[in-house]
């Protein structure tokens, strides 16, 4: 099968060989004037980069609801955590600050109005926890 056409592995190109001028001497290829850059689409490809940076900002709500349940889920284990301390009779300052770092997460909401009243009664418990510890201590 033969394949010919402007394309074809038979066409010459005319720009990519060296022209010469006399046998034996070297001489560069003739370059055509380079186009000037066209300034069309511009004001586009800022818009699209706008509205970009503006989807990153805004979270789905699967993921505000992921980060949500993980923020109770460190909240329960830090009042298991805070139990045992208790039992042992070990219970170290630290821990309590991770408790009131954990209660201040608990605020934020998730979207999901199930997931937020969770995330209230857990925000209760640890508040009720850290007044018995802070009533017990001082």
């Amino acid at each position: 099968m033969r394949i010919t056409g402007p394309n074809g592995p038979a066409a010459p190109s005319a720009s990519s060989f060296a022209r010469r001028s006399a046998p034996g001497t070297f001489s560069l290829p003739q370059e055509e004037p380079a186009a000037a850059p066209a300034a069309t689409g511009g004001t586009r490809t800022v818009a699209g980069i706008d509205a970009l940076l503006a989807l990153q900002g805004v979270e789905a709500a699967d993921e505000q609801r992921r980060r949500a349940v993980k923020r109770g889920h460190t909240a329960l284990d830090l009042l298991d955590e805070m139990k045992l301390s208790l039992l042992s009779g070990r219970l170290e300052p630290a821990m309590v600050l991770r408790l009131k770092s954990a209660a201040a997460e608990l605020k934020e909401m998730s979207g999901d109005s199930r997931v937020d009243q969770v995330l209230a009664e857990i925000d209760l418990r640890v508040e009720v926890e850290l007044a018995k510890v802070e009533s017990a201590v001082g």
